[in-house]
């Protein structure tokens, strides 16, 4: 089935074809002709699933018809989790509405210019991008008026109430319309978000995607484990002297630890730089065009701040830190593999992190393939994967123990001789328990910890 077979009009079909789209994707599939027909949505589905155009094109073919009452606030809501995704939601409707006349969008994020986005809600607005905190301080100035309200869009609904969004979202919700058509878009729809949805849809329709396993196909999952944080740091160094490395994403727990982090690696040689929730939009616009462009080649980052991280050239993600949660996991590789390509997900476990390598392939549906790289092996043999994988790598040498895989593994590119004084940028990363999942706890060490990669040859 092809787009036109949805029902979408032809303005919003040749948007679709100059974008490069061909056929719509299982989402797409499901949700556009139910979202057209009026219908209130709970869509679950992951990230990459073509989602943005599952609400958007059917939102945007509603602004051709007469709005249900006057005024200057927006027709379309769309409340979102992080800056990053409610931009990159922003350009998406900016894309995919070239066809609709005199379209208008605004994006509500905190970070960014509070008078720009003043006068951006002085004329009517068709479509508004917001995250929950930056629209709460617009409502309470009296700047924007959500009476107007006719499709009513919740994107990473799950991620949203994670992050403790719960009472800003019920509140601009009972600010606008109850006779809205509700979409809301989830990894999961139970516990505190189902609870949710039933409050705030009428007669829904369900609809639920597994795509994580089709969707990370092209993505290479690996986890190499790590005695300490020495260790670690190690494994971190020789990954990216990976010939194969083009562009990388490396998560960390903490803000202040993907400072650290990318401070000492771009000291070392490396072209790098961090992302996480302190920095103000322009900095972080910056930091995305910057990786855009190539001029980053490694970007460290928090979970939160990697939400919208569109780059097709990143080939790899590495977790320094591992995942708290299998849903962060696939967020986490889904910056890579992204357009057609292959990617690499590399994971650094600690030994008494093995249960999140289970709850990971429980969820994935796939197994990660454990490695080793040669000189770096842990002191603990690593044992097999839990989802049936094979015992040792593919194609490996089991005398050897480095990774074998389809892009060459990873053996015999550690500098041993550059890590002597490679020590601990955060008391949560020697050992003595998980890492932090929240994005506020920094580093404990003092001057001069952390690392000591040395710089790259090219």
């Amino acid at each position: 089935m092809n787009f036109a077979e949805l029902g979408l009009k032809s303005p919003l079909l040749e948007a679709i074809t100059a974008a490069g789209y061909t056929e719509p994707t299982a989402v797409q599939l499901e949700a556009i002709p139910a979202a057209l027909a009026g219908s209130d949505l709970l869509v679950s589905s992951h990230t990459g699933s073509g989602k943005t155009a599952a609400f958007m094109l059917p939102a945007l073919q509603r602004l051709g018809t007469q709005p249900g009452a006057r005024g200057k606030g927006p027709r379309v809501l769309v409340l979102t989790p992080t800056r990053e995704l409610a931009l990159q939601i922003n350009r998406a409707a900016l894309d995919y509405g070239k066809g609709v006349r005199n379209l208008r969008t605004a994006a509500l994020v905190g970070g960014s210019s509070y008078a720009h986005q003043l006068r951006s809600l002085e004329r009517p607005v068709d479509i508004a991008v917001a995250t929950p905190g930056r629209l709460i301080d617009h409502l309470e100035r009296g700047r924007i008026d959500l009476s107007r309200v006719e499709i009513l869009v919740l994107d990473e609904a799950d991620r949203m109430l994670d992050m403790g969004f719960l009472e800003d979202v019920e509140n601009i919700v009972g600010r606008t319309p109850e006779t809205r058509q509700t979409m809301m878009f989830s990894a999961t729809l139970d516990g505190v978000v189902g609870n949710l949805a039933r409050r705030l849809t009428r007669d829904a329709r369900r609809i639920e995607v597994v795509t994580s396993e089709q969707q990370h196909a092209n993505v290479e999952q690996i986890v190499l484990y790590a005695d300490d944080l020495s260790h670690k740091n190690k494994l971190l160094d020789a990954l990216l002297r990976n010939p194969d490395m083009q562009q990388c994403v490396v998560f960390a727990a903490t803000k202040m630890a993907a400072d650290q982090i990318a401070v000492q690696l771009e000291e070392s040689g490396f072209r790098a730089a961090s992302l996480h929730g302190d920095m103000h939009q322009g900095q972080r616009n910056r930091t995305l065009q910057g990786m855009r462009e190539g001029r980053t080649q490694v970007l460290v980052a928090t979970d939160v701040a990697a939400r919208g991280i569109d780059v097709a050239g990143i080939s790899h993600v590495i977790n320094f830190d591992s995942p708290r949660q299998a849903e962060d996991y696939v967020h986490r590789i889904g910056r890579t593999g992204r357009a057609g390509r292959t990617g690499t997900a590399v994971t650094l476990m600690n030994h008494h992190e093995r249960h999140r390598t289970r709850d990971i392939e429980r969820y994935t549906g796939q197994p990660l393939r454990i490695e080793t790289i040669a000189g770096l092996e842990p002191r603990r043999r690593p044992t097999k994967p839990s989802f049936g994988a094979p015992s040792g790598p593919r194609g490996a040498d089991p005398r050897r123990g480095a990774p074998g895989g389809p892009r060459g593994g990873y053996a015999g590119r550690a500098a041993h001789g550059s890590h002597a004084g490679a020590s601990a940028h955060s008391g949560a990363h020697a050992g003595a328990g998980p890492a932090p999942a929240a994005d506020s706890r920094g580093p404990r060490s003092g001057p001069g910890q952390g690392y000591t990669a040395r710089p790259r040859s090219r």
